[in-house]
């Protein structure tokens, strides 16, 4: 009550690493969503019992009034800690579009076990998005985040990779542990995927 499960949320999803997800807590949010319900119907009948009593409800500065008052802030907390919930979620599945691929597939399965039904159409909506702008625009502008000093470097493969993946205008296939000298844009979307690491010197 008096917006303790809204607070209760942000704790959690502050506890998780920054910029990683942590599982959609279902159940502290409905609890929260009830917590609002509670607060909206104790705020209601506390009005109503003030009307039925010909009071001047803005103006009356009873308990009742008081009362309504503490409900209504607690709702409105409950309500902000809800939106900044889903609104930093949203921020870290904007970013994964970014930093790991377009493709929803492209997620590792240990983050898409995280994603619920709507942030995983979100991904899909914002990811077309870009998709579309960049063909308009014809630059790939999730590549090369940080502008390299090299256009080649070399990577290490960490993990399998399917035989005969064609990268830019020749076909590779990669062992695992071997190493590369590739085109940056050819393998960051592997370094984002965990599945090669870049080598420096």
């Amino acid at each position: 009550m008096y917006g303790r499960k809204g607070y209760q949320l942000l704790k959690d999803f502050a506890s998780g690493e920054k910029g990683q997800l942590k599982p959609f807590n279902s159940k502290l949010f409905d609890e929260t969503i009830e917590e609002c319900d509670q607060n909206h119907h104790l705020l209601q009948s506390l009005i109503r019992k003030m009307q039925q009593e010909d009071l001047d409800v803005p103006n009356n500065r009873n308990a009742d009034h008081y009362g309504a008052l503490i409900h209504h802030l607690s709702l409105m907390r409950n309500k902000r800690c809800l939106m900044a919930y889903v609104y930093n979620r949203a921020e870290i599945v904007r970013d994964l579009a970014w930093r790991v691929g377009l493709e929803l597939l492209d997620l590792p399965s240990e983050i898409q076990e995280k994603l619920t039904s709507l942030e995983k159409e979100y991904f899909k909506n914002h990811s077309v998005a870009l998709k579309s702008y960049m063909g308009k625009v014809g630059i790939e502008l999730n590549v090369d985040m940080v502008p390299p000093k090299d256009p080649y470097i070399k990577v290490r493969i960490l993990d399998d990779i399917d035989e005969g993946i064609v990268l830019s205008d020749k076909t590779t296939n990669f062992a695992r542990h071997s190493m590369h000298f590739l085109k940056r844009t050819d393998a960051e979307p592997y370094i984002a995927r965990g599945q090669m690491e870049e080598l420096t010197d």
